[in-house]
């Protein structure tokens, strides 16, 4: 088994290192300059095509035109990889989860430490080019003083057949709470990505790979803690007094959170009959550490209120868990003109190791028995058909077992603007829900596989200038697994108790939505509005907590300046929902848990923003969080975590093309 592991690696690695050697050994030998008749370069946008895994896998090699818009560039939550509406701790670079219902489509062995897979850059999200001159791009955001990205990538075509590039990113993040000094950094994060693309001279065989890492590191506070100050004459806490930021008193000074990935993915194809029949494959490896670190679990031989037990050292927690994995897929696809499929087998080996510190002085030790996960094998496919205005797409994927199946099967059918989607899921509890131990926490469970049947209706149409769309989805979820606070501590500091499978008459929910989005113009006014309504995960249902009203609006003005020589936005943006029981966080097991003692009232927060683009160069100024101070000095995005107050946030966007 070792030896598989090693030779698929060491092969994957070298294919890579080819890739990239081939395109970097001879620098010079690109595209010869595309002049026009008045010798101007004609390099930009419409020279520049991204191509993506997906895409080589639908059989598609050409891509898609480089993202040039200004719409989103002063929206924070396009800064990062993962675009959904999330539930944060406040600031920049925090532990966060999907806000909205999802139902999730991933089987077998995942080790369930989810809380920063927004900042990291997964494989679908790693960009391989076709440019006809060498191409960089470059953008920094700042919002002052508290959040920062800095991003810089370059990609270079030699002729038609290499492509080869780096891309580098870095997030932070400084202190807004119980800090002396603005500049006090709290989150880092860092992301370098190598990539190579290849295609040969009979465009038969192609392949794509890369390699990547990424450190997030920040320091954990553990939200607010209140004073006495802070106490009605009930006993009841005045939310409305927890908004002095710098002022403010936290529960945790000494605790760290570190999250490192690495990654080594290939994916090759060949042609065996044309287009009506290609062979793949997929190689992947990958790597994720976690480690929550406190220097000072019992300040002054104290306990710490904030965490229910030191169980394994008094003198310092760190607290280890260290998932790889091996993956190599094989399939066939293929396609026409009225048809397209795609089937593969998936062969995944995995481990698990979990280490803690032990005693006074600490000594890191094992603390659970490594597993070595068995073999696990997958098959699965797509298959699609399309005729007109008519179409039909069936996907799904099974991992056999002898003790309970995994799979998720779907079904799709669109006719005009209307579609329909059934979706079928059982998927088996992550090794985190599974077993834990740490410091502060541990368990051992048994839980059945979580339970899905989803049928969602969408209905989307093009009227001129405007774009209407109603998503409806309705979804049974049985045996939903959810972290929980401890009953006997409500009295106390709240503290997560563990993991629970819903059971009783909780063992089965519903829950509905329906999202409506609206975007369109008149004149050079453009509107753009999208809502969430969701029914049947409010505070009654004790595993899953959705806001019963989710939204986003931006009304902007839009036009040339200066003979066409700048092409501006101004406009207001705004984020609303409604008042829920949000998740509160634990951080030294990395997980949102579901709580019953605080409640975050509806929050209304807008923005406005100037955006410019000078022609390769995209610049935006933001005021982000106009409406503090009304009605009071802040807002919470979980308990007791306060979001950032009012602050300015500039950005820019440069892409070069030659």
């Amino acid at each position: 088994m070792l030896f598989f592991r090693t030779s698929s690696l060491r092969l994957s690695l070298l294919l890579l290192a080819g890739l990239l050697g081939l395109g970097l050994l001879r620098p010079r030998a690109g595209h010869a300059q595309i002049l026009d008749d008045s010798t101007r370069n004609r390099y930009g946008a419409r020279t520049t095509f991204i191509l993506k895994e997906r895409d080589l896998l639908q059989g598609d090699t050409v891509g898609r035109m480089v993202d040039s818009t200004l719409t989103r560039l002063p929206q924070q939550r396009y800064w990062t990889h993962d675009t959904t509406f999330q539930q944060t701790l406040g600031y920049f670079g925090a532990a966060s989860r999907p806000l909205l219902w999802e139902a999730n489509r991933q089987l077998g062995a995942r080790l369930g430490r989810t809380v920063f897979d927004q900042y990291a850059r997964g494989p679908e999200d790693v960009n391989y080019y076709d440019t006809k001159s060498p191409y960089t791009f470059f953008r920094f955001f700042q919002g002052n003083p508290y959040e920062q990205v800095f991003e810089l990538g370059y990609a270079r075509s030699l002729k038609k057949r290499f492509n080869v590039g780096f891309n580098y990113e870095r997030f932070g993040a400084n202190k807004a709470i119980a800090v002396s000094n603005t500049k006090t950094g709290q989150v880092e994060h860092n992301n370098f990505v190598f990539f190579a693309r290849y295609q040969s001279l009979n465009n038969r065989y192609h392949a794509m790979g890369h390699f990547a890492t990424a450190r997030h590191t920040l320091a954990e506070q553990g939200g607010i803690r209140p004073l006495a100050s802070d106490t009605l004459a009930d006993g009841r806490i005045d939310l409305s007094l927890l908004f002095d930021y710098q002022r403010e008193v936290v529960n945790l000074t000494n605790a760290k959170n570190r999250d490192s990935r690495d990654r080594v993915r290939l994916l090759h194809s060949y042609q065996l009959l044309g287009r009506g029949l290609t062979a793949y494959h997929l190689f992947n490896f990958s790597r994720q550490l976690n480690r929550y670190t406190d220097e000072q679990p019992a300040p002054s031989g104290v306990r710490n209120p904030f965490y229910p037990i030191n169980r394994l050292s008094s003198a310092a927690t760190d607290d280890r868990a260290e998932f790889r994995q091996f993956e190599n897929t094989v399939g066939v696809m293929g396609q026409s003109q009225l048809v397209n499929y795609r089937l593969y087998g998936r062969y995944r080996t995995y481990s698990l190791e979990t280490r803690s510190a032990y005693g006074a002085p600490p000594v890191v030790r094992e603390a659970l028995p490594t597993v070595d996960g068995p073999s696990q094998l997958f098959a699965g496919g797509t298959a699609a058909f399309q005729y007109r205005q008519f179409a039909i797409e069936t996907a799904g994927e099974v991992k056999p077992s002898t003790e309970q199946l995994e799979y998720w099967l779907s079904g799709r059918a669109r006719l005009g603007f209307l579609s329909g989607e059934v979706l079928l899921t059982s998927a088996a509890p992550t090794l985190t829900e599974q077993q834990f131990s740490g410091n502060h926490f541990a368990w051992n469970t048994d839980f059945k596989n979580v339970n899905v049947q989803q049928l969602r209706v969408r209905a989307a149409r093009q009227l001129g200038r405007h774009f209407v769309e109603a998503v409806g989805t309705v979804a049974n979820v049985s045996n939903y697994i959810y972290y929980s606070v401890d009953p006997i501590s409500q009295t106390d500091q709240i503290h997560m108790d563990g993991p629970r499978q819903a059971s009783g008459n909780a063992d089965k929910f519903q829950i509905s939505s329906l999202m409506g989005h609206y975007r369109g113009s008149v004149g050079h006014l453009f509107f753009e509005t999208q809502a969430t309504v969701t029914l049947g995960a409010g505070s009654d249902n004790p595993a899953l907590r959705i806001p019963a009203v989710v939204g986003e609006a931006r009304v902007y003005y839009q036009g040339y300046l200066f003979k066409k020589a700048l092409f501006g936005q101004v406009g207001v943006q705004g984020y609303y929902q409604s008042r829920w029981k949000a998740y509160d966080y634990s951080p030294s097991t990395q997980q949102f848990f579901v709580q019953d003692h605080f409640t975050i009232r509806s929050v209304p927060v807008a923005d406005v923003f100037l955006n410019a683009d000078i022609k390769t160069v995209g610049v935006f100024l933001k005021m982000s969080y106009i409406n503090q101070f009304l009605p009071q000095n802040g807002y919470f995005a979980a308990p007791y975590y306060a979001a950032l107050p009012r602050r300015l946030q500039f950005g820019l966007r440069w892409q070069f093309f030659n």
